[in-house]
């Protein structure tokens, strides 16, 4: 057998099936197999496997063993001349394993190879070539000078940028997004090092292959598409310390007692250095939003409390300092409050969003106006101007982050992307539904053809050959080709072509129900898909549920004089309140069922959708009716869950 292909799966069900689809592709007219080791997914990835790829030889762990686990697992069982490990997130050209096998067999000193890889927006990836992490060179990669000067043969070693992308060369270190190995060798030198979980193996590997007289070969004449390339949330503290050790283990185990103290000295320092970097960043763009809507909401209102005083009384001191500043300070909270509930600190940021939320932050600063002292009341005027005020401000912000963000004014906050498909008429109204279904965020502009079958069609807008002019005339923004009717080859090629960093490309798979694709090799990849559009996916509507479980908690004890008197069980009433409240546990659950692990994470219910439901259900009914509460959740339904369920509170 000449090709064993090796894939580490983790919960990326959609990139996986992409990926065995071009995998499928490019083992034809070659004997090979393909493994799948699956590290305890929860979202459907081996089911998906079984069904869509028999041929797939599936190892179903039961718990996260770690990626070189993972892989010795398949790599003891491979029968092939070569050993392929390949990131689920990655999309190959047809003819791609072809290649690398042909430039193997005819380089007998090769002993790994890598590929050219670009990002999901066509962008070259500097980590398709690497250099060993050398104390030198982690010093310069550490301190920013890699990056200053990437073209330097003494600054850029780590990602060789000195050498040409185009041409075939030896490298120190291959990627392990798509490592191809030779078995024999492998046998010699040993597996990947299980004391890496995760980084720092493929480095390790790459080492251990040069010390026994093998060369690492970076081969640039197939790409791959690699959609997150390093960036598996490279700002998170997590990353951080994951990435860092990895690099300290490898120093202890391969460089010489007084080298490895000084790289373990300067990885410390980094680790540090890097992880504060992560929690400052992480903490200014949590906060950055709401911190500008709290400054200049409140400057805003004090202001126009200025101008209105000076119109209305002709004094600028008519209303009191103290109360001026207290009910400033209150109104802004509340009309952010609102903002929050409306979804305008969201990703997907809107004027309506804003609309709704201070509109909604204003009704609640009406009840909050009735209740207070007559000190505190003294201009409703003031509420209607500062509501005015606060929605212009709060758009302007958006506006603002928008524009620092994406390099370009958006009235829409980015809203739908200008979109085109790119295949022949039957595949393109199959992903048009796909888009309708799956509510995208896509403005269907029309489709490329492959030639001029589909002429009389109004939505046709030209062929492939004027793909590039189409997407200059009508601005697009998102580009969707059809990869049933056209080569990942071409695809790769047109996104080579256009070379535009602000269009989003994207892939539907054939007879897939799902188009992905990523930006950047910064951000994780995204997706559409009729399938898992659930609501409670969104990380937007589990933070309402986790707010209304607070407020019902609330509610609840303020009730509980009452409320215990109804409860079977009074003492568990007030261990649940206890729970929900500390997070433990949510007032609304699923129902139990085997289907729970597929659908979105929440906590633990106290009761469930079936607490409103009389009838006695089969195991199917519940499934359906989990699965409906996850699709279509709102607040709504768990205040109506749990009036009428008020007696079980306490189960």
């Amino acid at each position: 057998m000449k090709l064993s292909v090796v894939i580490v799966n983790y919960n990326v069900k959609y990139f996986l099936e992409q990926a065995l689809h071009s995998v499928r592709k490019a083992c034809q007219g070659l004997d090979a197999e393909v493994f799948v080791v699956d590290n305890n997914s929860v979202d459907g990835s081996c089911d998906m496997v079984r069904l869509k790829f028999p041929e797939v030889i599936l190892i179903d762990n039961k718990e996260n063993t770690g990626f070189s686990k993972a892989n010795n697992q398949a790599i003891r069982q491979a029968k092939g001349d070569y050993v392929l490990l390949l990131n689920p997130d990655t999309v190959a050209e047809e003819d791609c394993f072809k290649k690398v096998c042909d430039f193997m067999d005819s380089t007998p000193d090769a002993g790994g190879l890598g590929v050219k890889m670009i990002d999901g927006a066509g962008k070259f990836l500097p980590e398709s070539k690497r250099g060993l992490p050398t104390p030198d060179v982690a010093f310069y990669k550490i301190f920013g000078l890699a990056s200053l000067f990437p073209k330097s043969r003494k600054f850029g070693k780590y990602h060789l940028g000195f050498l040409d992308r185009n041409q075939v060369h030896s490298v120190e270190v291959l990627a392990g997004a798509f490592m191809l190995l030779r078995k024999s060798l492998l046998d010699k030198i040993g597996l990947l090092d299980e004391d890496y979980f995760m980084y720092g193996e493929d480095i390790d590997l790459s080492y251990r292959i040069t010390k026994a007289g093998f060369k690492n070969y970076y081969f640039p004449h197939t790409t791959i598409i690699h959609y997150k390339g390093e960036s598996t949330k490279r700002t998170s503290v997590n990353y951080v310390f994951t990435f860092y050790r990895a690099m300290i283990i490898f120093a202890k185990k391969h460089y010489s007692q007084k080298h490895a103290r000084t790289f373990s000295l300067l990885i410390n320092f980094a680790i540090y250095v890097r992880a504060l970097a992560a929690v400052v960043l992480g903490f200014v763009r949590k906060t950055l939003l709401p911190t500008l809507d709290f400054v200049f909401i409140l400057s805003a209102f004090l202001l126009i409390k200025n101008y209105w005083s000076e119109y209305r009384f002709e004094s600028q001191t008519a209303y009191p300092k103290e109360a001026v500043w207290l009910n400033g300070i209150v109104y802004t909270l509340l009309w952010m409050f609102g903002l929050f509930v409306a979804g305008a600190y969201h990703k997907r940021k809107t004027f309506l969003s804003v609309l709704k939320g201070v509109t909604a932050g204003t009704v609640a600063i009406a009840v909050f106006y009735a209740f207070v002292d007559d000190a505190y009341r003294f201009s409703r005027a003031l509420i209607v101007l500062g509501a005015s005020v606060a929605v212009l401000v709060s758009y302007l912000d958006r506006l603002l982050i928008y524009f620092l963000s994406n390099k370009k004014l958006s009235l829409s906050l980015g809203g739908e992307l200008k979109t085109i498909i790119v295949g022949n008429i039957d595949e393109v109204s199959r992903v048009q539904d796909l888009l309708v279904k799956s509510k995208s965020q896509s403005e269907y502009i029309g489709f490329v053809g492959i030639d001029d079958s589909s002429v009389d069609d109004h939505h046709f807008l030209g062929n492939i050959q004027q793909l590039a002019d189409l997407v200059e005339i009508y601005r697009i923004e998102e580009i969707i080709f059809c990869s049933k009717d056209l080569s990942i080859s071409h695809i790769i090629e047109w996104m080579g072509k256009i070379g535009r960093p602000d269009i989003m490309f994207k892939i539907v798979p054939e007879e897939s129900l799902f188009i992905i694709g990523s930006n950047s090799k910064n951000a994780p990849g995204d997706f559409y898909t009729i399938e898992i559009n659930l609501l409670l996916n969104k990380p937007f509507e589990q933070q309402k549920k986790r707010v209304f479980d607070i407020a019902f908690s609330i509610l609840a004890l303020g009730l509980s004089p009452i409320l215990v008197w109804f409860q079977k069980k009074p003492f568990h009433f007030f261990s649940n309140w206890f729970q929900v409240l500390l997070g433990r546990k949510t007032w609304v659950g699923y129902a139990k069922s085997e289907n729970v692990k597929l659908l979105p994470r929440i906590k633990e219910g106290v009761l469930s959708p079936l607490d409103k439901n009389s009838r006695i259900l089969n195991e199917i009914s519940i499934q359906k009716l989990n699965f409906l509460y996850a699709k279509d959740y709102s607040i709504e339904k768990d205040f109506i869950i749990l009036l009428k369920s008020l007696r079980s509170l306490g189960n």
